[in-house]
């Protein structure tokens, strides 16, 4: 069945029928306004019960709540859920369900208009850009005012961890002098290529974690991740990924997934989250129901998965199951349209044309499926608001009242960038409390929402909080903890267990003998991470592996120099080529983000006509070990990330994944390579497309 549906993906006749499932999108935007659009069924025409009237530009203007320094203090304390839920007014409860990221701080004038997070400037001049590491008065004014429930933070709010300690305190004790209660703070900790804390342990990725074959090393990576932030005051972490990656063209999840097997995900997947809550941190899954088998990434475009329930039931929804029935506290949502499970339809406001309501502001999916059928009795929240797949389809008014009404819990707002978005960010909130005053949006689910909300935060200590000092011995703890040696050394062992040797004959590992040159030629498409080759060789020298760095040189493929490289690689003894497959386009040497594939085919050949061998290290997507099968070796690492030192000391310097190094570190020593297949590798054909025909078959989990 599995094979039937990856390989259905490839074929025409299937994308032309998603595509007028979905709906075409046309490449230029109209010029109409962003006026709410009418919700259809179907084909009918008819509007839909869910459908809110009224434009989108309006806040609650003139709002006495917004311009206050303080509101009524909800008082939390010693209370239950529903004491507390009868105390909140609608604004209270309304603020309560938005996260509001406070990302950069960029002052433009007064006037200027935002989309999304996209700002027409009315002056040429240049306006510098803060990174909201602690918090100005405008922002202390924001959170004093308004009761959010939560914050998100991204990689522009970390510096150090006593930076961090003192930013998130900050936030929540703001926010408790404002009369609000204790906020959920997330970040996108997921691990290997999506990771925010950038002092911190980055670890190895998903895939890479799955390849290890040990469900407890997804546990233990988990743990680390939770250990460090809650160090830090992070209660949450959007993650796990739970997306099963049944598409090798899916151009976001990819090795963030743990495999494209569902049993596997679920294995690994509720590892992860045990990881994580025996460190009382909050875990939120994504991407339900599934966005492993897309070809658009949502944060651009509007994916479409054209499966009905019972195929989704029988493969994406499988770890989503799981993890409920093993008590998972938080869902994230995906924006994606699934036309034959959710029939309401929408008109784009950006094309004019009818696309389906996506699974964040589908009824059917987050309540009929998610919590009546699957029994989800969490918190759901949103993807952010910000994302393509949002903001080029539907007005401000029609997300809020589609998403809430439909059962999300709690929404991740625009990230504020500059002052044009916090006010739009804003002026969103005010325009959720009208629209429940005015009844659009239902105050039933306003207060199942809240009530939700409060009970995953009293479940994890949050409303028995009264102050958020921080002392010495939180900064000292926070200093020596993030980023300890002992937690680097740990994902460097895990990452040396899962390097995956597909296909070895008598090229790996490499002894050069003395006097011999070896060569390690990164592709143009992983050119940033040559430094790591360097520090590796370094180590090889420092351990004993190697007596002379000069032996080995690094290169880097680039347009300008194909036939030094070649040169290189002829005179060199031994050769490494570095590859990195972040999507599969550049896998084909006649485009132009393949010209690496191509000059590496080349010295395949020529050091095979000279009775060479050559070493093949992929460093992202395990599928271009399919680009290569004349290699005589290839080693996949499933994933990378540049380093600037290595091993790097205690809270110092930038996370790193260490997959890459630990890679090329394997090719000089005789430590035996254990990894296993997460995923099936399908052949190529003559034009580099994916066939059916596996070519390397999935061990993980049989």
């Amino acid at each position: 069945m599995k094979k039937r549906r990856i390989l259905a993906f490839f074929l025409c006749a299937v994308m032309i029928t998603g595509l007028a499932a979905c709906g075409k999108k046309e490449e230029e935007k109209s010029t109409g306004d962003a006026a709410t659009q009418a919700v259809t069924e179907g084909t009918s025409g008819e509007s839909s019960e869910r459908t809110s009237e009224g434009t989108s530009d309006g806040g609650t203007e003139g709002s006495t709540e917004d311009t206050k320094e303080a509101r009524t203090p909800i008082d939390y304390l010693n209370s239950d859920v529903e004491e507390i839920l009868g105390r909140m007014t609608t604004r209270d409860k309304i603020e309560q369900m938005m996260i509001v990221p406070y990302r950069v701080w960029k002052e433009v004038p007064e006037g200027t208009e935002s989309e999304g997070t996209t700002t027409v400037e009315n002056s040429e001049d240049e306006i510098p850009e803060i990174n909201v590491t602690e918090l100005n008065d405008e922002i202390r004014k924001d959170i004093m005012s308004h009761h959010y429930g939560g914050t998100l933070l991204f990689s522009e709010n970390y510096q150090t961890a006593e930076q961090t300690l003192k930013l998130v305190s900050d936030i929540q004790q703001t926010n408790l002098d404002g009369g609000g209660i204790p906020m959920i703070v997330a970040t996108d900790q997921e691990g290997g290529s999506i990771y925010r804390v950038e002092f911190g342990t980055a670890g190895v990725g998903n895939m890479a974690l799955a390849a290890t074959g040990d469900p407890e090393n997804a546990k233990k990576m988990a743990s680390i991740y939770g250990y460090e932030l809650s160090l830090l005051g992070i209660n949450t972490d959007f993650a796990p990924v739970m997306d099963v990656n049944n598409n090798p063209g899916n151009p976001v999840i990819g090795v963030r997934s743990f495999s494209d097997s569902p049993e596997v995900v679920s294995e690994f997947g509720a590892k992860y989250i045990e990881g994580l809550h025996e460190m009382n941190t909050i875990a939120s899954l994504k991407h339900f129901p599934g966005h492993g088998n897309t070809d658009t990434d949502s944060h651009t475009g509007f994916p479409c998965i054209n499966s009905s329930l019972d195929e989704l039931k029988a493969f994406e929804l499988v770890p989503f199951q799981k993890a409920i029935d093993s008590g998972a506290d938080m869902i994230m949502t995906a924006h994606i349209q699934y036309p034959q499970i959710e029939k309401e339809t929408y008109t784009s406001i950006s094309t004019g044309e009818e696309v389906n309501l996506p699974a964040t502001m589908s009824h059917t999916i987050l309540t009929d499926v998610l919590r009546k059928d699957m029994g989800f009795e969490g918190v759901v929240v949103t993807d952010a608001l910000d994302m393509g797949a949002i903001t080029e389809n539907f007005s401000d008014e029609d997300v809020l009242t589609l998403s809430i009404n439909a059962g999300a819990n709690m929404l991740i707002l625009p990230a504020i960038t500059d002052t044009a978005i916090f006010q739009h960010v804003k002026d969103m909130v005010d325009t959720a409390v009208r629209l429940t005053e005015e009844g659009k949006i239902d105050s039933a689910m306003v207060d199942d929402s809240v009530r939700r909300i409060l009970t995953l935060k009293k479940k994890y200590g949050l409303l028995d909080r009264a102050e958020y000092t921080v002392s010495d011995e939180m900064i000292s703890a926070a200093e020596s903890g993030v980023g300890s040696k002992e937690n680097r050394a740990a994902e460097w062992e895990i990452a040396t267990k899962a390097l995956t040797l597909v296909k070895n004959d008598a090229a790996f590992p490499i002894h050069p003998a003395e006097g011999e040159k070896t060569l390690i030629l990164f592709a143009d498409s992983c050119g940033s991470r040559v430094e790591t080759g360097e520090l590796v060789v370094n180590k090889l020298v420092a351990d004993g592996v190697l007596q002379d760095a000069s032996a080995v040189s690094v290169l880097v493929n680039t347009p300008e120099n194909e036939e030094e490289c070649l040169q290189a690689a002829a005179e060199a003894a031994h050769v490494i080529l570095v590859h990195r497959t972040y999507d599969l386009v550049n896998m084909n040497p006649n485009d132009e983000n393949g010209i690496s594939s191509a000059v590496f085919d080349r010295i395949i050949s020529q050091r095979h006509e000279d009775g060479k061998k050559v070493i093949v290290v992929t460093i992202q997507l395990p599928y271009d070990a399919a680009r290569f099968t004349e290699a005589d070796a290839v080693l996949l690492t499933y994933n990378s990330s540049p380093m600037r030192e290595l091993p790097p000391e205690s809270g110092a310097g930038s996370a790193y994944c260490p997959n890459l190094a630990a890679a090329l570190y394997a090719c000089f020593t005789e430590e035996e390579v254990t990894g296993k297949l997460p995923v099936d590798i399908y052949a190529l054909d003559a034009d580099y497309n994916i066939t059916d025909r596996i070519l390397y078959e999935r061990e993980v989990g049989k």
